[in-house]
C-alpha cells in the first residue's frame, strides 16, 4: 500500500478511470452482480491484487457506493469496513456530507436528510427501525452513525429503551447492534479512541443515572464501566486528548444546573471533576480542539471552550441573517453553521469560522436543511 501511495498522482489518474469504467459497467449490465455473487472465490477484482483492487473501489465517488455494495458479499464487505475510511484518507478522497435530521412544516413528522458540502440535498435516509423516538443519542463512528437509546410512545405509554441502530453512509442502509445494558434517555455520548460512551440520563422509572456504558465496535458488544460519582441527566459530551468530558445537565446532589465537568481516563480507568463547565446547553459541537456551546439564557452568545487548559470566551453572534435566539449547530470545512430554530422568510444560516481573521470570523451560508433542525452530524467517508 505505501508504493500505491507514493505513486500516487499517475496511479490515481489511471484508476480514476478504471473506477469510472467499473460504476459504468455495473449500470449497464444488472446481470453482473447476480454473476459475481455466485462465485464466492473470485478475487475483488479479476486480474488485480486485493489491496491494489481495494483502492481501485477506494477511487470511485462517494455517490456510487450503495450500488457497488450490491454487486458482490466482498464488494460490500469493503465498503463497510474502516478500511475504506483508511485509503480515502490516505488518498485525501474523504467527502463531508451533513446528516441533518429536520422536523416537517406540521411538526408531526421527522426524517434524516443529507447534504453536500455545497448545501445541494442528495437523498432522504430510509426509515430508521423500530418505533419513533426522542432524547435519543447519537454518534458517528468511522463513517457510521449510531442512533442510540431514548424512550418512544407507543398506545399512550412512555418507554425508554435501550435499541441502537447503525445507519452505513457508504452502502445507505440500517442495521440494529446490540443493545445496551441499560435503557435510558436524555443522557450524554461521545466517541473516544474508537468506543462509544454512554453517561447517566433518566432510566425506565424516571430516575437519575449515574451508570456508564462502553460501545466496542468490533465485537459488538456494551459493557458497563465505573460510574460516576453522582447521578446526572440532561447532559451532554464529548471526546478531547483520549478523555471523555462530561458537562451540563443536572445532578440529584446539586441545586439548579451543574458546573461539574466530569472527565472519565479510559487508560486509568478512573473519573475526576473540573469545576469550569457550561449549564443549560442548547446546542454544542466539537471542532478542532474546542468547544463550541450555546446556553439557554444567553443565546446570542457563542461560548468557546479550551480543555487544554481549561479557559472560556464569549463571542457574539451577530443579528445578520438571523434574528433567532435559538440555534443547532452544524460543522462543515472546518466551520461552525448556525441552524435557526424558527424558519424566519429569507433567512440565511450563519457561519462561523475560527480561523478566519479577526474581524471577518462571521459569514453567512445558503446551506440549510428543509425544516427545522433538530440534530445534524457531520460523516467523512
Amino acid at each position: 500500500m505505501l508504493g500505491i501511495v507514493s505513486g500516487k498522482k499517475r496511479f490515481t489518474e489511471t484508476n480514476m478511470t478504471f473506477s469510472t469504467l467499473i460504476t459504468q459497467n455495473f449500470k449497464r449490465n444488472p446481470r453482473l452482480a447476480s454473476q459475481i455473487t455466485n462465485d464466492i472465490g473470485s478475487p475483488i477484482l479479476p486480474g488485480l491484487p486485493d489491496d491494489v483492487a481495494k483502492y481501485c473501489l477506494a477511487l470511485v465517488p462517494r455517490s456510487h457506493f450503495p450500488t457497488m455494495g450490491s454487486v458482490c458479499k466482498k464488494w460490500r464487505s469493503f465498503l463497510k469496513s474502516k478500511e475504506l475510511i483508511t485509503i480515502r484518507k490516505l488518498a485525501g478522497l474523504l467527502e463531508e456530507w451533513l446528516y441533518v435530521l429536520t422536523m416537517d412544516s406540521d411538526a408531526k413528522e421527522s426524517h434524516w436528510e443529507v447534504l453536500d458540502c455545497l448545501g445541494h440535498k442528495h437523498q432522504l435516509l430510509p426509515p430508521m427501525p423500530g418505533p419513533v423516538k426522542a432524547e435519543f443519542g447519537v454518534v458517528v463512528l468511522y463513517g457510521k452513525l449510531l442512533v442510540m437509546a431514548g424512550y418512544s410512545v407507543i398506545d399512550g405509554t412512555a418507554s425508554a429503551s435501550a435499541d441502537v441502530y447503525e445507519y452505513d453512509s457508504c452502502l445507505n442502509s440500517w442495521r440494529k447492534l446490540a443493545s445496551m445494558n441499560v435503557a435510558r434517555y436524555e443522557f450524554a455520548c461521545a466517541e473516544v479512541n474508537g468506543k462509544v460512551y454512554v453517561v447517566g440520563g433518566f432510566g425506565v422509572d424516571g430516575d437519575s443515572l449515574s451508570s456508564v456504558e462502553m460501545y466496542n465496535p468490533d465485537t459488538d458488544k456494551w459493557i458497563l464501566i465505573e460510574s460516576l460519582r453522582r447521578p446526572r441527566r440532561g447532559c451532554f459530551a464529548y471526546g478531547f486528548g483520549g478523555k471523555l468530558y462530561v458537562m451540563g445537565g443536572r445532578s440529584s446532589f446539586t441545586i439548579g444546573n451543574s458546573k461539574f465537568v466530569d472527565v472519565y481516563n479510559p487508560e486509568g480507568r478512573t473519573w475526576c471533576e473540573i469545576k469550569n463547565g457550561c449549564v443549560m446547553v442548547t446546542a454544542h459541537a466539537m471542532l478542532g480542539k474546542r468547544l463550541f456551546c450555546m446556553e439557554w439564557k444567553n443565546q446570542r452568545k457563542l461560548a468557546i471552550f479550551s480543555p487544554e487548559d481549561n479557559s472560556w470566551k464569549m463571542v457574539p453572534v451577530p443579528l445578520t441573517g438571523s434574528s433567532s435566539i435559538g440555534f443547532r449547530f452544524g460543522i462543515l470545512d472546518g466551520k461552525l453553521l448556525l441552524f435557526s430554530q424558527e424558519m424566519e422568510p429569507g433567512y440565511r444560516t450563519l457561519l462561523y469560522d475560527p480561523d478566519a481573521s479577526p474581524g471577518s470570523e462571521w459569514q453567512t451560508s445558503e446551506i440549510k436543511p428543509s425544516g427545522l433542525c433538530l440534530c445534524c452530524v457531520t460523516i467523512k467517508a
